[in-house]
């Protein structure tokens, strides 16, 4: 859960009209906290290295602190969880049926079971509901703080500027930007000062930007109305078409083949299968200490968990279609056993008590490495599976309502993010500046391995493919290695801005000459490109430098 910020003003900060905007904050922030105090707790167990100053040796140090209990598993997860049973019982519930005719008895029964079936799971459902009931008031109340902190900020910044709040569309650009920077400011876990002056950094920066168009309208008004009644009837045109545009979508995305092709049961199977050696390994390590008889324990250990998407994708795509949860048995421990590696090492010392008398001391060293799911499709998948997988990754496997759960990043995790001002003379290309418009646009957006649009975020090449096929270029997604083929090679002196940049051995890939990291040069040895998140980077810095493979010229589109 997000815990937005608690906002402080100064009496000197606060005029008369913003006083009860405040109030509404400080009421917000209240019920926030009553609500948050109503959340089981449960103790953690934390690490801390601490220094021995009889052995001058850096140990760990386990203690325990209080936290929010984990949220209980939603509606989906239990279904996840329950569905190859469940599927099973509708299938014994038919057969029954099929009988029942000839048996009087017989169906009296099985109606009594159904009943005591359904009894049962409204009771589990009721009991589900009341665990979650504290978080849900939790999230109402962040939500409610989060406006209310909003609105503050947008009424302080307006009263802090009155002389940008000129016009309706500059003010609405304003709130925008506020809304947009607190939303990042939050999820990066900022100060409440910190947040403040970012979002009126940003409601500053729109300002000046709505300005200028402003000026440009009311200088061609004549010219502007011409183009709204051109915009009107094009308009209407477009609505007549509605009804053929969503039949050639749906006859596009049909023709993707971008949709899972196995059934719900399987693929809901498969992930509750995978998440239950995820728990079974969770469990393993939270009783390690427990279950051994070791001296002393060292924990290192990545957090344990994937995106559901993610594996359903790699599955479909390792298969090249349909899948049952038998077919995918072996493959889903193969995937655990590649994505988790489990370190246990056990070491004796000898260590002196009391008089000087040696006795033997075990330590067990525990190192679990988490190698991300996602970073699996490029070590298992040939060129035609990887476009496969992202394609299934594009649109979510035109099912996003199968895990709605997931935590799969989107536009709406936006991330602080490196802006640069590109010089005003490298727009004068007209092909770099349709370039920079579009890649502009997903400033902030989180880095996905395997993404390939706004809908799920973007890879490098991913971020890279969009932009170009949206500004001129029909080329499809290609990775890292296939843009540069594409390319006509260029030395850094004649680099200029449009070019795409290289870099190799960014990761362990697997073709160690080949690039795998790309990047859209925009002058002065800046370049926009899809890191974490997509953001300007300077290509001066020691680790480009040393990543550095090629400039590249992209083909007249």
């Amino acid at each position: 859960m997000k815990k937005n910020p608690r906002l402080q003003f100064t009496d000197a900060e606060i005029g008369p009209k913003l006083k009860k905007h405040v109030r509404r904050v400080d009421k917000a922030g209240d019920k926030v906290e009553k609500a948050r105090k109503k959340i089981p707790k449960t103790e953690k167990k934390l690490k801390q290295a601490v220094l021995d100053p009889k052995t001058g040796k850096i140990k760990t140090r386990l203690y325990f602190e209080e936290v929010d209990k984990a949220k209980p598993p939603s509606k989906l997860s239990h279904a996840v969880r329950d569905a190859p049973g469940n599927t099973l019982a509708v299938q014994l519930h038919r057969q029954i049926s099929a009988a029942e005719d000839d048996n009087a008895g017989l169906a009296s029964a099985h109606r009594l079971e159904e009943t005591a079936e359904s009894g049962g799971r409204l009771i589990q459902h009721s009991r589900r509901s009341r665990k979650l009931k504290p978080y849900r008031k939790a999230a109402k109340a962040e939500r409610r703080l989060e406006k209310a902190n909003v609105n503050v900020l947008y009424r302080k910044h307006l009263q802090d500027t009155p002389q940008l709040a000129s016009n309706p569309l500059s003010r609405w650009q304003q709130k925008r930007a506020i809304r947009k920077q607190y939303a990042a400011s939050v999820k990066s876990g900022q100060t409440a000062a910190a947040t403040m002056q970012n979002t009126a950094k940003a409601a500053k920066k729109a300002a000046e930007k709505s300005k200028g168009a402003v000026n440009f309208i009311l200088n061609h008004k004549k010219w502007m109305g011409i183009i709204l009644g051109l915009f009107l009837c094009v308009s209407l045109l477009l609505n007549i078409l509605s009804s053929c545009s969503i039949l050639a979508e749906g006859l596009l995305a049909g023709m993707s083949g971008a949709t899972y092709p196995s059934e719900d049961a399987d693929m809901l199977a498969a992930e509750a299968a995978y998440a239950g050696m995820e728990a079974d390994l969770q469990s393993y390590l939270d009783s390690y200490a427990s279950t051994h008889s070791y001296d002393e324990y060292l924990f290192d250990l990545d957090e344990i968990g994937h995106d559901p998407y993610v594996l359903i994708s790699l599955l479909t795509a390792y298969h090249s279609g349909a899948w049952t949860l038998a077919d995918v048995q072996g493959t889903l421990s193969m995937l655990f056993d590649r994505q988790y590696i489990l370190t246990e090492t056990v070491t004796t010392e000898t260590r002196y008590g009391a008089g000087g008398r040696p006795y033997p001391w075990t330590v067990c060293s525990v190192r679990l490495e988490n190698f991300d799911l996602s970073h699996l499709p490029a070590y298992l998948l040939d060129e035609d599976g990887m476009s496969l997988y992202a394609s299934y990754m594009a649109t979510l496997g035109n099912r996003p309502d199968l895990f709605p759960v997931s935590q799969y990043p989107n536009a709406s995790q936006q991330q602080n993010y490196l802006d640069y001002d590109v010089p005003p003379e490298a727009l004068a290309d007209a092909q770099f500046a349709a370039m920079l418009e579009e890649a502009e646009k997903y400033l902030g957006y989180p880095y996905v391995f395997g993404g390939s649009s706004p809908s799920t975020s973007f890879d490098c090449s991913g971020f890279v493919s969009w932009v170009i096929n949206h500004s001129g270029w029909d080329v499809g997604r290609l990775g890292a290695k296939a843009l540069c083929n594409l390319c006509t090679p260029v030395s850094s002196a004649n680099a200029k801005p449009g070019d795409l940049v290289f870099f190799i051995n960014t990761y362990n890939a697997p073709d160690p000459n080949a690039p795998t990291h790309c990047g859209i040069y925009v002058g002065n040895n800046m370049m926009l490109h899809c890191g974490n998140p997509i953001s300007y980077a300077d290509l001066n810095s020691s680790y480009w430098q040393d990543h550095f493979f090629c400039y590249g010229r992209l083909p007249t589109p």
